[in-house]
C-alpha cells in the first residue's frame, strides 16, 4: 500500500468511492439529511486551492482517500462561527471492500504528519454520531470533543460533532 496525493484525472473516482463508503449511513438517518451529505461528498469544495487530497493505492487500486483543509479554508460553508484556526480533516472514505485493514489510521496519520510539517500543532474533523466506527477510531486515536464547535447543518436533530488532536 502507498499513500500518495491524488491527482486531478482520480477527483471522479475518489468521489464515488466516498459515495460507497458513506452509503451504509443511509438508513440511519433521515433522507434529507442523506441527501445533503451525499452532495457534500460528491461536491467540488475539495479542489479549492489549501486543499491537499491523499490517497491510499494497493495493487493499482484506490482503496481510501481524506482531503485536509487549510484553516484558511470556510470548509463548512459558514456553519463554524469561529475560526479553527489549524487543519480539518475531512471526507475520509474507505471502500467498503478494504475496511478493517488499517487504511483509515494511514490516512489519518498522513494528514497529522503534514500538518505538523506546516507548523501546525493541532488537527481538527467534524463528524456525527451515525458514523460510530469513526467516532471510536478518532477517540482511540486521541481525539478530543470540542462540542463548542459542534453545528446542525440541516435542523433535524443532527448534530455534527467537532474533535481535534494535539501533536
Amino acid at each position: 500500500m502507498i499513500i500518495r496525493d491524488a491527482v486531478e484525472e482520480e477527483l471522479s473516482y475518489i468521489r464515488e468511492l466516498r459515495l460507497a463508503a458513506y452509503e451504509e449511513h443511509a438508513t440511519k438517518i433521515p433522507a434529507a439529511h442523506f441527501q445533503a451529505l451525499r452532495k457534500s461528498i460528491l461536491s467540488d469544495g475539495d479542489i479549492q486551492t489549501g486543499v491537499e487530497r491523499m490517497v491510499v493505492e494497493s495493487d493499482g487500486e484506490i482503496i481510501g482517500s481524506v482531503a485536509l483543509f487549510s484553516p484558511d479554508i470556510k470548509a463548512y460553508d459558514g456553519l463554524l462561527e469561529d475560526e479553527l484556526g489549524y487543519p480539518e480533516l475531512r471526507m475520509l472514505a474507505i471502500s467498503p471492500k478494504a475496511r478493517g485493514k488499517g487504511i483509515a489510521t494511514l490516512l489519518i496519520s498522513e494528514c497529522i504528519k503534514r500538518a505538523k510539517e506546516k507548523g501546525f500543532g493541532e488537527m481538527g474533523l467534524h463528524t456525527a454520531d451515525f458514523m460510530e466506527d469513526a467516532i471510536k477510531l478518532y477517540e482511540h486515536l486521541g481525539f478530543e470533543r470540542l462540542p463548542q464547535f459542534d453545528f446542525e447543518p440541516a435542523n433535524d436533530g443532527i448534530i455534527v460533532k467537532a474533535f481535534r488532536i494535539r501533536f
